[in-house]
């Protein structure tokens, strides 16, 4: 008779919990996994894949803007928020079941409900307690608003996916990928948006030069970018609110809506009781195997703090998986992740930034194209690319790439297997490049940027 009645129990069915538990259940495990909330997590039902429907339906505005440049004649157009919205859940609840179908094809039992862990291998799910062998957690992360005066009347992203409708102005928050996105969305469907943040630039870890292209860019799409700007208070009106800064600034909106950080879903699932170290914004602390402290629990994603994107922690869960149930070592690797920012236009990323190399290797080369689309010679729309390689002077090791532009993050999910594999620049110059079209740009760079060597401030 088996000593536990399962050999892995998994807490969250978001990506990272299902993709490892799915894993486990296909090399024979008998695994479980708990969700107090809907299948799919995060990413599923109030991310990722939510918030990319919503930019793609924002993107039509630029499609009807240039389409006169190529010839069309398109009546004006208009817009229905709560169609897009009613479309969007439709979308994420058909995706909820093939999560759930999934599982069950991996014979992974799904127990609907908050799981506490009650010792090192018990977890109480609505009052009846289940053993495991190893304990997984993925419980994902959350977002967190800062202690101001009138915080209770903002927004987070989540409720923002759900609004019923529009709003004619809003005032954003923050200055991360959430925060831009989000801007470029509400912007896209004609309300206006007013950014607050707290930098001198927006996407502080960034690279530099990228940043600065995409502010640029937003503000000549009409969004207001306020910099070095705290709110003090946001107070309650007849038709909306008013968010007043701490130099007595004022700016009114319908909706007030806050990105200024998540914090992993740790609270309440009994970590501390059972000797779990977590880190002080309540991350569970883990090693290179996402193993924690607890040799039998496991963490992995958002929960970890580590790097927060849905493909890690898929990567992360199946090395688990792979790991504890395959007789298969395997190391999640966190250098050289790619990365996206869908605003408007959107960036992709992958390897240091131009301030980081020059950290870590001192003499770097640098070659940047900054120019106007093809497309935009017709539409008439000013808006420019920006791509930037960072190589290292000594070995000519491709260090990085950056793309702020039209496609950017199809284009650098390619250059990602590029840079992960340790291409050169002269790996770059002898590849021909596909013409015409925005990405040949980065086998075409020859002109090194010359710059001070002194690190730009952040």
């Amino acid at each position: 008779m088996p000593r536990y009645d399962f050999d892995m129990f998994t807490i969250g069915a978001g990506s990272g919990g299902v993709a490892s538990s799915r894993r486990a259940g296909s090399y024979g495990a008998r695994v479980a996994v708990c969700e107090e909330s809907r299948v799919g997590g995060t990413c599923v039902i109030r991310g990722c894949v939510p918030k990319k429907l919503l930019v793609y339906g924002a993107q039509f505005a630029d499609a009807f803007a240039d389409a006169a440049g190529f010839g069309w004649t398109v009546p004006v157009p208009s817009f229905d928020w709560p169609a897009l919205i009613d479309a969007k859940d439709r979308e994420i609840e058909r995706l909820s079941q093939i999560y759930r179908n999934m599982l069950k094809n991996s014979s992974v039992e799904l127990i609907e409900g908050r799981g506490l862990l009650v010792d090192p291998h018990t977890v109480e799910v609505n009052g009846r307690t289940y053993t495991a062998d190893k304990i997984l957690i993925a419980a994902g992360s959350h977002p967190t608003v800062p202690d101001v005066p009138g915080i209770q009347h903002v927004i987070s992203s989540n409720e923002a996916l759900d609004l019923a409708e529009l709003p004619r102005r809003i005032v954003i928050v923050g200055g991360g990928y959430i925060a831009v996105e989000f801007a470029g969305i509400f912007n896209g469907f004609g309300a206006e948006v007013v950014e607050l943040i707290r930098r001198e630039e927006l996407l502080y870890g960034f690279d530099n030069d990228i940043r600065i292209a995409l502010a640029q860019e937003m503000r000549g799409r009409g969004i207001e970018i306020h910099a070095r700007t705290q709110v003090a208070r946001i107070e309650k009106r007849d038709h909306g609110y008013s968010v007043y800064t701490a130099i007595g600034q004022e700016f009114s909106a319908e909706v007030v809506m806050y990105a200024t950080g998540r914090k992993p879903n740790t609270k309440g699932l009994g970590l501390p009781e059972i000797g779990v170290k977590t880190a002080d914004n309540g991350a569970v602390v883990v090693d290179e195997w996402s193993c924690s402290n607890v040799s039998n629990i496991y963490a992995v994603g958002d929960v970890t703090d580590r790097i927060n994107l849905t493909p890690v922690a898929i990567t992360e869960g199946r090395a688990v998986a792979e790991t504890l149930f395959n007789n298969n070592p395997i190391k999640m690797d966190h250098a050289n992740v790619p990365s996206a920012v869908f605003s408007q236009p959107p960036i992709g990323a992958v390897g240091l930034t131009e301030e980081q190399a020059r950290r870590q290797f001192g003499e770097i080369d640098v070659y940047c194209a900054r120019f106007k689309p093809m497309k935009n010679t017709l539409s008439g729309r000013e808006e420019r690319t920006v791509m930037k390689l960072v190589v290292d002077a000594r070995s000519d090791r491709v260090l990085g790439c950056h793309m702020l532009g039209p496609d950017a993050p199809e284009i650098l999910q390619g250059l990602a297997i590029a840079v992960k594999c340790g291409v050169s620049k002269r790996m770059f110059d002898e590849t021909v490049g596909i013409h015409p079209s925005a990405a040949e740009e980065f086998v075409t760079m020859r002109e090194k940027t010359v710059r001070p060597t002194k690190l730009a401030a952040e």
